[in-house]
């Protein structure tokens, strides 16, 4: 921690997000005394929305439609002259695949500890922020966690790097979509069919609550949505270290092609513009687990190495 972090944009940590916002709102509670302080803020807000757009490599049209406020409001609030309500940024913030506090500008004339710690966080890159967790882990701030839970589109490689994982980690790996299964009686297919989605995200829950109550630790590998059932997301999170396994719309189909099944494809031209939507929409949920891991280009046994060096604390249990 003693060398000098580079000014280089942060990540979407969960960790940093809870630690921006503690070291966020003492700040704005005392800061904003003057209409000078408050263009200052929203003058370094409009900054840091346009910077981030810009590397999100959106148009202002784009973030606009995909945060569902007006193409010209976007215009005025990179101009620093939007004064935006907490719920507007939160929209742009989503859009954008960023935690909320990440868009608030460190205060430029405070030289308080925490606005120092809060810009350096805000400026620093995934490695620098991945040795910041893993000072905190040495320290004893972070929870010792036994599960680790795979998130992602199906085709990912989830499967195939999970039981990798827990083999490697000698620990047991779960596909909840299995447990869902088995505790049915029948297939997904026959559970959606039958029963709806409903039925299967009760089953879900329940399969989750039982998983974490009964197991000391596992490699689970998760539904591609589940991250769209808030209770369930939730409960993911807090229990385990999520990791997302991200690959492009073209691998995703191409692997699950590759698994022998072509319903994705069949009859359906625009298939593959259904799953770069789908991706585009559950891409701001994946982007909150605890890791990404890009496993383009990549053998499912490196993205297992990229995994375990990410959270080297699994690897001494």
């Amino acid at each position: 921690m003693a060398r000098r972090w580079a000014m280089k944009p942060a990540a979407s940590f969960p960790f940093i997000a809870r630690i921006l916002t503690l070291l966020m709102l003492p700040q704005f509670a005392s800061r904003m005394h003057t209409e000078e302080e408050k263009n200052l803020l929203l003058q370094g807000l409009g900054t840091k929305v346009r910077r981030l757009r810009s590397e999100a490599n959106l148009t202002t049209k784009e973030l606009a439609n995909r945060a569902e406020l007006s193409l010209r409001f976007i215009i005025q609030l990179e101009a620093g002259q939007g004064n935006i309500s907490v719920a507007g940024l939160a929209r742009v913030a989503s859009a954008l695949g960023r935690p909320l506090p990440e868009l608030f500008p460190p205060a430029i004339h405070d030289q308080s500890v925490r606005a120092r710690l809060w810009e350096r966080l805000c400026n620093s890159s995934d490695e620098e922020l991945q040795d910041f967790q893993r000072w905190l882990e040495q320290r004893g701030e972070e929870t010792d966690r036994h599960f680790i839970a795979l998130i992602g589109l199906r085709g990912a490689g989830k499967s195939t790097v999970g039981a990798r994982l827990a083999k490697k980690l000698k620990s047991d790996f779960v596909e909840l979509d299995s447990r869902v299964e088995q505790a049915a009686g029948m297939s997904l297919g026959e559970i959606f069919s039958m029963h709806g989605e409903e039925y299967y995200r009760r089953l879900e829950q329940k399969e989750l609550v039982k998983l974490f109550k009964e197991s000391r630790g596992c490699v689970l590998a998760t539904g591609g949505s589940l991250v769209t059932d808030a209770e369930s997301w939730s409960l993911v999170k807090r229990s385990c270290f999520t990791v997302w396994l991200r690959a492009t719309p073209e691998e995703h189909m191409t692997r699950v092609l590759r698994q022998g099944d072509t319903r994705p494809m069949k009859n359906n031209p625009s298939a593959m513009k259904e799953l770069k939507n789908l991706l585009w929409r559950r891409e701001p949920l994946y982007s909150e687990a605890e890791i990404t891991i890009k496993t383009s280009g990549h053998t499912p046994a490196e993205v297992v190495d990229q995994i375990t060096k990410s959270i080297p604390r699994l690897t001494k249990r």
